[in-house]
């Protein structure tokens, strides 16, 4: 709850418990559609409706404090930002985990310095991995 109020203040957002609820709940969901952050909102507190999730999706989007990831199906995720991390997407599951390797970024970082591409400014570089967890991988 802390750490909740802390990104909520620090982004200079008034501290609402639909933003507290909502927030958590991407916070504690890997990667949740919009459907499962609802379920988990109606569970904590269920007069919030689901437009104020919506809206409130919007704002933690428009001030940085999550990001929207679309899947290859075209479902969207929500994803805390903590970090520059890559994504690992499963086709056959549409699971989606973090990835971060510093070497990686380093290489990307310095290939992208070396080329440009013309009218484009790169303001972050991030990855989609798309492959198949085993069978064990899946079930975390």
């Amino acid at each position: 709850m802390k750490e909740v109020l802390k990104i909520l203040k620090d982004a200079n957002l008034k501290i609402t418990p639909q933003r507290i609820v909502v927030l958590q709940a991407v916070l504690q969901l890997d990667h949740p559609t919009v459907d499962k952050i609802l379920k988990r909102v109606g569970q904590k507190n269920p007069s919030i409706s689901q437009g104020t999730v919506y809206k409130t999706l919007q704002t933690l989007v428009d001030k940085g404090i999550i990001e929207r990831v679309k899947t290859d199906t075209g479902k969207m995720r929500y994803d805390a930002i903590q970090g520059n991390h890559h994504h690992l997407y499963s086709i056959d599951s549409e699971r989606i985990a973090d990835y971060s390797d510093n070497e990686l970024d380093d290489l990307l970082e310095k290939y992208f310095e070396r080329k440009t591409i013309p009218g484009f400014e790169i303001l972050d570089i991030r990855l989609q991995i798309t492959g198949i967890f085993d069978k064990e991988e899946n079930r975390k």
